[in-house]
């Protein structure tokens, strides 16, 4: 199977106000070309457009952090799938850790969540990972597997418009990482379920590992078998830490 080219993916979550946002975005932009993988900002919804056109003519895709599952209606506060594909993103990260164990979001909220994203064009960032608790009592492959059937669509799964991310709950945001054996053994299962689900298309299906990815630790990440690239987190905000990793990747 040939290697897929690797993404990195940088969450800014509830960070930047324009003015930084939109700096940041031009700093990356402004070296992302030749980098030798796809990158990609998700910045929060109040910048997303603004972030979008600041990279219009970069190699960077923009995407959302979130949409609701509903096409439109009575849901204030909340985007639609639509509203970030028209605000310029081509990707929407769903089933984040901390809106599923910040917010409750369930398993079937974050498949009716990648219905709707895919419905409008938009690639869907499909997040799943084990808590600490899950970890210690053995679970973590079953969680994931059972996270996988229940977030997944049951049609219309591609390499084209999903990506499967890895994040144990637990290492996000704590400079905790598991070990490289763990990584390895977690993502080998993540594609072995796809492959059980989707058959040869799964090879397609980029398994990106998110939870406290940085440039000191990029390249051993990024060597593993079947780790397609990052969902960089904190490390994202700052343009030289993300292309730094970027570069890791292509590596």
């Amino acid at each position: 199977m040939a290697a897929l080219k690797k993404l990195i993916a940088g969450n800014w979550k509830m960070n930047m106000l324009t003015p930084d946002g939109t700096a940041l975005a031009h700093a990356i932009g402004a070296k992302a070309q030749g980098t030798g993988c796809d990158l990609l900002v998700c910045p929060p919804a109040t910048i997303l457009r603004s972030v979008a056109e600041a990279l219009s003519d970069s190699d960077v895709a923009v995407g959302g952090q979130d949409c609701h599952e509903a096409e439109s209606g009575a849901f204030t506060g909340d985007v639609s799938a639509a509203m970030v594909r028209d605000a310029g993103a081509s990707h929407v990260i769903l089933g984040h850790s901390e809106r599923r164990h910040g917010l409750g979001e369930t398993d079937a909220r974050v498949q009716a969540k990648t219905v709707t994203a895919h419905g409008v064009g938009l690639t869907a960032i499909v997040c799943i990972g084990e808590t600490e608790a899950e970890r210690d009592a053995g679970r973590t492959l079953d969680i994931l597997s059972a996270q996988l059937a229940g977030s997944l669509p049951e049609t219309g799964v591609r390499g084209a418009n999903t990506v499967i991310a890895y994040e144990p709950v637990w290492a996000i945001g704590t400079g905790r990482t598991p070990t490289l054996d763990e990584v390895e053994a977690a993502h080998g299962h993540i594609r072995a379920t796809l492959e059980g689900a989707l058959g040869g298309e799964a090879a397609t299906i980029r398994l990106l590992y998110g939870g406290s990815m940085k440039p000191e630790n990029a390249e051993s990440l990024l060597a593993i078998a079947n780790v397609d690239g990052g969902l960089i987190g904190g490390a994202s905000l700052d343009a030289e830490s993300f292309l730094a990793i970027a570069a890791a990747a292509a590596a």
